[in-house]
């Protein structure tokens, strides 16, 4: 009889879920993001083209090796150089003879090769010209390293240009040995490493897969949009949903489930679209993808001031991780590697990138679950999360052509420079909060 209520009774509840209050604010919430993500699309791709439409975009180095020489470009994107000078470049100021030259002195300045003995090699650049890679302008310059023995052999390279003055940005080298007709990974400069051992025969399978790991995990560490958007899943992790907000959940096992949830459907997401799309089978625009990554933060860290939906983390995490493994893929397509050096790349790439997530986890998740037993959690995950809103909508307004630039890249550039400085930061509130009783709570 108790079972026959139940069945009648469970067609009514559901009723109640969909159709009261509740169900009602879902479908609203539901309306709301449909309609942010459709605007975001139409305003990327009506918006015209502009030198800083692309934020993330990076330098590539693409080496071709002689018997006597290493040939190669440089490809440097016009918004960055634009930063990183402090000057309104633009597509077509770039290509002016006067402002080529100086352009050109100022990449030479910032290229150097020398021997494994230290002994300088002769570093010519030249020509200039303008084009569309992944649908972003850059600036192509032509390379030529020459070593003074006349032989090529392993050497170091060392460039800084652009990076000296942008923390955020990244230099992307590849090389094609004489006998090859595809390029390898090599690896990946930024503001910490500007100087590279590279190998003249070609990076063998191993050194490549070894690279593109160390390519995916600096790739993460530096890209504070990605970070930002784990940040925001995160921080709603140790609490439930109830009644339209964040309450304190105090099983730990759950706790730790809920985490594996997250980090497992962005894994699960970014890595179907990192795939399709780096070996060619899905493209999306550039602009789009970009602007809907600032979205996803957005979203997220709206999420973790209400419950939009309750669980929702998981699903934000899959279905926004489809949109930033479209951006992982732009990267690898820099590369402009050959069909087999892609698959080792793709995989030691994700590798790099799933190492690097569980290891912000692993610095950031015990602090969290701390914070979420005191009365000052509920102050400190707002306060974060109004931050990650304000630099998501920052993002979003720069991405979308809305801002000619975004007013705080350097507090985005701060975060990522530090981020060992930041974890400690958290730690040690947390520590300092659990230290103090009066503190403690059995609500959030």
């Amino acid at each position: 009889m108790h079972a026959i209520t139940r069945l009648r009774a469970a067609p009514r509840t559901r009723q109640r879920l969909q159709h009261g209050p509740l169900g009602r604010w879902a479908a609203r919430i539901g309306t709301l993001l449909v309609c942010l993500a459709a605007l975001t699309a139409t305003l990327t791709i009506l918006a015209p083209t502009r030198a800083d439409a692309h934020p993330l975009s990076t330098t590539a180095i693409l080496l071709d090796a002689a018997p006597d020489r290493v040939t190669g470009k440089v490809e440097l994107p016009v918004d960055r150089l634009a930063l990183a000078l402090d000057q309104p470049l633009t597509a077509k100021t770039v290509v002016q003879p006067a402002k080529l030259e100086e352009l050109r002195r100022y990449v030479l300045g910032h290229t150097a090769a020398a021997g494994p003995d230290g002994t300088p090699w002769t570093t010519t650049v030249s020509g200039g010209r303008v084009e569309k890679i992944d649908g972003v302008d850059h600036l192509v310059f032509d390379l030529v390293l020459r070593p003074p023995t006349g032989t090529v052999h392993d050497f170091r390279l060392t460039y800084d240009a652009i990076v000296h003055h942008l923390l955020s940005h990244q230099i992307l080298v590849s090389l094609r040995p004489d006998d090859s007709d595809s390029y390898t990974t090599v690896g990946l400069l930024d503001w910490q490493q500007h100087t590279l051992a590279i190998p003249a025969a070609g990076a063998s399978t191993e050194h490549g897969f070894a690279a593109a790991v160390r390519l995916g995990i600096r790739h993460i560490a530096s890209g504070a949009d990605h970070l930002l958007f784990l940040l925001m899943l995160l921080l709603p992790a140790p609490l439930l949903a109830r009644r339209g907000r964040w309450v304190r959940a105090d099983d730990l096992r759950r706790n730790c489930r809920r985490v594996v949830h997250v980090v497992t459907a962005f894994a699960i997401g970014h890595s179907i679209t990192l795939a399709l799309a780096a070996l060619g089978y899905i493209s999306a625009p550039t602009r789009v993808v970009e602007s809907l990554i600032a979205l996803s933060i957005l979203v997220s860290g709206i999420h973790a001031v209400r419950p939009l939906v309750p669980g929702g983390e998981t699903w934000i995490a899959a279905g926004f991780g489809l949109m930033h493994g479209l951006a992982f893929a732009a990267l690898l397509g820099d590369l402009d590697l050959g069909r087999g050096s892609l698959v080792t790349t793709l995989l030691g790439f994700n590798l790099g990138i799933e190492l690097t997530q569980l290891m912000v986890v692993a610095l950031l998740m015990p602090s969290l679950l701390v914070l979420s037993r005191t009365r000052i959690y509920p102050a400190a995950r707002l306060t974060v999360a109004t931050i990650g809103i304000v630099l998501a909508a920052a993002w979003l307004a720069e991405r979308t052509a809305l801002l000619p630039d975004n007013p705080l890249n350097h507090i985005s550039d701060a975060l990522i420079a530090h981020p060992f400085l930041v974890a400690g930061a958290l730690g040690a509130v947390a520590a300092a909060s659990w230290s103090v009783p009066d503190l403690r709570t059995t609500k959030t």
